[in-house]
């Protein structure tokens, strides 16, 4: 029985590939040093999988950056403006599509479907010049097959490329994307005729978008693209894989009647209800791939369970023709549990990581042959058995708080026009207040300290002496540049999850549980294992103590109970919106202390909840109305005059505006300036927005300075659309990714503009 894995991470075990594209992004190594680690990552991850007796390993499924823009280079599809003159498409161009450049800012960056994974924005148009640019895929079957691996490359698919992409800036928004299918196709059949030629015997055609809610010519398209793919493709197998949902009986119909195709990869952890699909209809002598080992958490397989379904789909497709798979990519998990060594016994034997869950999907494979592990079933079993009636998961006080929030939708009694009023005579801002999203550039000096206090290499006192210092150095910059709200820049968080996760009940904490979040950006995501509560305040002294500093208004800054969620993770033994809301009266504690400390303003970060819309529209309203009651419980108790901000970034918000809306905080403050002002077309459509709001003004992913000329013209954009005394002036984001020396000009020139646009309302008037 064969086994499969749809994708492996790419930042190596000990976030190998980011301290390398940070030293190159720095200038302090070379491109080859670059590539020297990257080939050595590529290496261990295709024998690992070669050792653990995979038989359909990837490949391909490495990046410097994201897989799009890979497939971006692929096609030569690269915007006008980084001046790329043909040829292979080298390190130059390929990072300043990403992140920009010092005279030109980057492409769009959004969220990679519903997860915290990032992608760059294809932007297409019908006069893009598409040609074979980048030979990547090629190149690393070669490599792997040099050391004894032959592999499955594998590509974005053209149709899912094509609907991922967006008109480029000065396209007709109405253009159709899917018209540029027979531009793209050709440079696809390169690709193919090269692989094929190198040796390749299988090709994976990585086709998500096959799991929303497409319209009849969508789905057309991808029987037109592979029809006209199938001569190209004869003498390879074809896998079509899918992931993260359920494919709808119409999705399903177009996968299996697609021309040329062998096998389809269907996600059998999220998309349960497909296994009916195929149990009604399944082509006669076609490969199912069967994705029931989780590549989006971390919890160990229920072996018997998937052994059950496995057996049930073998009396429909045949033993020699299912092959047990990964639900999706391992990209989405961390990497290796053996590298964790202080988690205690008992919880580290509920998970498993990427390297754990290859063995699952190879001992799954092995049972369905008749060549059962049985002491590792055994083991399974154990682990399973205990999580569930572990008494550490349970805390009956809490299932009764949170059962008791049903009835009530927790809106503050005043609306949010008078409620301004109030906080307004109290902060008295100027018009076109200027803020920051929350945290500062963390500095080498910075890292050491927190990470020397973790070790026990430093007392107490010397952490928190530390810690105020950096607070003061952050306060006295933002008042030198004259900002209006400040932050007190988070230098006691390596990470906004993180840092809550590790004060509240009912989470545990890796050492190297590290997931790509976009480009070198990696992310520790907190487990959630069990009931959530609040032991004792957990951001009220530095607050506190940042305001002392200060007569200018303190946020007091928060992570929201959707995106704590969203970013951890979450334990499936019960509905994420129970533990959402367990979560939110926890920081519903939080929120009414720092107000007692006298903090007036309050951010609640909900950076995530966009992003955990379900794929499905028929899911959406229900989602919507769990997640925005979440946010409004953590506020619900707070004075007219306690100003509630929330922000939210790199996802489109323009299709859940009411529910952004519904949410009732006073302030928030959202990414804009990196997807062209999107976000504005809302407002410029007839949708009347009554509480503040800070569509961000420049991109903060991208190292370029933005001009004080350029912030204005953004800032009189929205002032075309929003009234002036709800407009507020700041970034897009956190700072934390940046560097002084980028952070205090781009400051600098925020603050420019501001007065400017002040000074020409007020000679309006």
């Amino acid at each position: 029985m064969a086994s499969h894995i749809v994708g492996y991470p790419r930042m190596g075990p000990k976030r190998e590939l980011k301290f390398a594209l940070e030293s190159f992004w720095d200038q302090k190594s070379s491109a080859e040093d670059l590539q020297k680690v990257a080939a050595g990552l590529r290496s261990s991850i295709w024998k690992q999988m070669a050792d653990a007796g995979i038989k359909y390993i990837p490949s391909n499924t490495f990046s410097y950056y994201d897989q799009v823009l890979d497939a971006t280079a692929m096609l030569g599809a690269v915007p006008p403006r980084y001046g790329w003159n043909g040829g292979e498409i080298g390190f130059d161009t390929y990072f300043s599509m990403a992140r920009g450049n010092a005279s030109v800012p980057a492409m769009e960056m959004t969220k990679w479907f519903d997860t915290n994974y990032h992608f760059i924005v294809p932007e297409l148009g019908p006069d893009v010049k598409f040609s074979y640019a980048s030979h990547k895929a090629v190149d690393e079957y070669k490599e792997a097959k040099a050391l004894g691996v032959n592999t499955v490359p594998v590509l974005i698919g053209p149709v899912s490329y094509l609907l991922l992409s967006k008109p480029a800036k000065g396209v007709e928004k109405t253009f159709s994307l899917l018209s540029l299918l027979p531009k793209i196709l050709p440079i696809y059949k390169e690709v193919i005729s090269e692989l094929k030629a190198a040796g390749a015997s299988w090709i994976q055609f990585d086709e998500p978008t096959l799991v929303l809610d497409l319209e009849a010519h969508q789905l057309q398209a991808f029987g037109a693209a592979y029809a006209d793919l199938e001569s190209t493709l004869s003498g390879l197998n074809v896998l079509i894989e899918t992931y993260f949902a359920d494919l709808t009986s119409d999705a399903y119909k177009t996968l299996i009647e697609l021309k040329g195709v062998t096998a389809y990869g269907v996600d059998l952890v999220r998309g349960t209800k497909t296994i009916d699909l195929i149990k009604s209809n399944f082509p006669k002598g076609k490969f199912l791939f069967a994705g029931v080992v989780d590549g989006r958490n971390i919890w160990a397989n229920d072996l018997a369970s998937s052994l059950s379904t496995l057996q049930a789909l073998e009396a429909v497709v045949g033993k020699e023709n299912l092959v047990v798979s990964t639900s999706c990519s391992l990209l989405h998990t961390a990497v290796d549990l053996v590298n964790e060594t202080k988690l205690d016994d008992e919880i580290k034997s509920w998970l498993a990581f990427a390297a754990q869950k290859v063995v699952e999907v190879n001992a799954l494979a092995k049972a369905l042959a008749g060549q059962t592990d049985e002491a590792f079933f055994a083991s399974n079993a154990a682990a399973q058995a205990s999580r569930k009636s572990s008494p550490r998961v349970n805390n009956e006080a809490v299932q009764k708080a949170a059962a008791a929030l049903k009835g009530s939708d927790h809106r503050r009694a005043t609306n949010v026009s008078a409620r301004l009023d109030a906080q307004q005579k109290k902060l008295n801002l100027p018009i076109l207040p200027t803020t920051t999203i929350g945290s500062f550039p963390q500095t080498l000096e910075l890292r050491r300290v927190r990470r020397e206090f973790k070790a026990n290499k430093i007392s107490e006192d010397d952490y928190v002496k530390a810690i105020k210092e950096e607070i003061k150095k952050v306060v006295d910059l933002q008042e030198e540049l004259d900002i209006d709200v400040l932050v007190h820049g988070e230098p006691e968080r390596n990470d906004m999850v993180e840092y809550f996760g590790e004060q509240l009940s009912g989470f545990a904490f890796t050492v190297n549980g590290w997931v790509q979040s976009y480009g070198s950006r990696c992310v520790k995501p907190p487990i959630i294992y069990g009931d959530v509560s609040r032991p004792k305040p957990m951001t009220v002294f530095w607050s506190s103590t940042a305001q002392s500093m200060t007569k200018r208004p303190m946020k007091g800054m928060l992570t929201g109970p959707v995106t704590i969620l969203n970013w951890s993770f979450v334990r499936n033994d019960q509905p994420r919106f129970e533990t959402c809301y367990q979560i939110a009266l926890a920081i519903k504690d939080e929120v009414e202390d720092l107000e007692k400390a006298g903090i007036n303003v309050i951010q609640i970060d909900e950076a995530a909840l966009r992003e955990g819309l379900p794929l499905r529209k028929s899911e959406h309203a229900f989602y919507l109305k769990w997640a925005v009651h979440s946010f409004r419980i953590t506020n619900v108790g707070v004075k007219d005059t306690t100003q509630i901000h929330t922000h939210m970034c790199y996802s489109n918000f323009n299709d859940i505006i009411h529910s952004i809306i519904d949410m009732d905080a006073d302030v928030i403050t959202i990414e804009n300036s990196r997807s062209d002002e999107k976000l504005l077309s809302v407002f410029r459509e007839g949708v009347k927005y009554g509480a503040g709001i800070g569509p961000g003004v420049y991109d903060i992913h991208s190292p370029r300075i933005p001009s004080t000329e350029e912030i204005a013209d953004r800032i009189n954009k929205m002032l075309a659309v929003l009234e002036s005394n709800i407009l507020w002036v700041n970034p897009d984001c956190g700072l934390k990714t940046r560097k002084y020396a980028e952070v205090k000009p781009a400051l600098n020139n925020m603050v420019a503009a501001a007065k400017q646009l002040r000074t020409q309302l007020a000679s309006a008037k």
